[in-house]
C-alpha cells in the first residue's frame, strides 16, 4: 500500500481526490493547519499537521509519504481581491511549495512523485483563435504571474530526483461546491443568468476526471511536467448555462443576461475572471493515454444534475 501526502485536502478537491485514493487502496495522510475537531476513523486515512506561515511540518508525514499531490492555496474567487488578499493567493501558494521542497531536502524520505496544483489563469484571454496549449507563454497579469510564480516554486524539487507533475486546472464542475454551486442558485428560481454576453469560453472538468488525473499522474511514471487539466469540449457560457438549465428544469427556465456592469459592482476586479474567455486545449494530456469519462458538458451535467 503505497502512501499518498495531500496538502490542501480538506478542500472540495482534496476530499474528491482523498475518496478516490482510499477506494483504490491508497493510504492518504491529509496535511492540515490543525487536526480536525472530531476525525472519524477511517481505513487508511490519517491528518498531520502542518504551519505554512511559521514553515513547520510534521516531519513524520514526510517520511511516510511515496507521492506528494499539492494543492494548498487561499481562493481565488472567495474573497474580494484587495492587495492584501492578491498577496494571500500568491503566498498560500509559494510559501506552502517551499516549506515542501525544504522539507523534502532536510529529510530521508522516499517521495517518488510530486503532483502540483496550477490553473489555467496561467493563459489568460484568448488571442489567437487557437486553444492555449502547454507552451504558450503566461499571462501578464496577476492570475498569470501569480501562476507563473507558483510553479516556479515547487520545480526544486526536480533537483531532488522527484518526478513533477503540474496540473493547470480549468473550472471544476462538482455538486460539492465551487462554480457550479454559484450557476446553480438562480436556477432554483427558474433563473438561466448568463454573464454578460455570455459569449466567454469556459474550459470546464468534471471532478470526477480531474482525481483521476491526479492519480493518473502518480501511477503513470511517464508523465512529467506540466498538463492541461480540462475536458476537451471547452463550451460559452451561454451554452453551459443553458445545458445546466435544462438538466435541472427541463424547459421551465428564463434565460437573463446579468449586465456587465452588475457583475463589476458585485465582484470588482475578480469580474475579469467570470467574463474572460480562456479556451485550453487537452491534447497533451489525452495524447499520454488518458481518456475522460465526461468529455462534453451535457455528458458531465446530466451525471452532477441527475433527474
Amino acid at each position: 500500500m503505497q502512501t499518498v501526502l495531500i496538502t490542501g485536502g480538506t478542500g472540495m478537491i482534496g476530499k474528491a481526490i482523498t475518496h478516490q485514493l482510499l477506494q483504490k487502496h491508497y493510504s492518504v495522510i491529509v496535511l492540515s493547519r490543525k487536526l480536525p475537531d472530531e476525525i472519524v476513523k477511517t481505513p487508511g486515512l490519517s491528518y498531520a499537521v502542518w504551519d505554512v506561515k511559521k514553515q513547520t511540518i510534521d516531519m513524520e508525514a514526510i517520511k511516510k509519504a511515496d507521492h506528494i499531490i499539492h494543492l494548498a492555496g487561499a481562493g481565488v474567487v472567495d474573497k474580494k481581491w484587495t492587495e492584501a488578499y492578491k498577496k494571500e493567493i500568491l503566498d498560500s501558494r509559494t510559501d506552502s511549495s517551499s516549506l515542501l521542497v525544504s522539507s523534502l531536502k532536510k529529510t530521508a524520505n522516499k517521495v517518488k512523485t510530486v503532483v502540483s496544483a496550477s490553473a489555467i489563469g496561467w493563459y489568460g484571454a484568448d488571442k489567437s483563435g487557437k486553444p492555449f496549449t502547454e507552451t504558450d507563454l503566461p499571462a501578464n497579469d496577476f492570475l498569470g504571474n501569480t501562476c507563473r510564480l507558483w510553479e516556479q516554486s515547487i520545480d526544486a524539487v526536480m533537483g531532488l530526483g522527484i518526478r513533477l507533475v503540474k496540473l493547470r486546472t480549468g473550472i471544476v464542475l462538482s455538486n460539492t461546491g465551487g462554480a457550479l454551486a454559484e450557476f446553480k442558485k438562480p436556477l432554483h428560481l427558474g433563473v438561466a443568468g448568463i454573464l454578460g454576453e455570455g459569449k466567454q469560453m469556459v474550459s470546464w472538468i468534471h471532478v470526477d476526471d480531474l482525481c483521476r488525473m491526479y492519480i493518473s499522474a502518480i501511477e503513470n511514471e511517464y508523465l512529467s511536467g506540466v498538463y492541461n487539466a480540462v475536458a476537451p469540449a471547452p463550451v460559452t457560457n451561454k451554452a453551459l448555462t443553458i445545458e445546466l438549465a435544462k438538466q435541472m428544469n427541463g424547459k421551465w427556465f428564463i434565460p437573463i443576461k446579468v449586465p456587465v456592469m452588475v457583475l463589476k459592482l458585485m465582484m470588482g476586479e475578480r469580474s475579469i475572471e467570470v467574463l474572460k474567455s480562456t479556451t485550453v486545449g487537452a491534447a497533451k494530456i489525452q495524447q499520454a493515454g488518458f481518456s475522460f469519462l465526461y468529455p462534453s458538458i451535457s455528458g458531465a451535467l446530466k451525471q452532477l444534475c441527475p433527474k
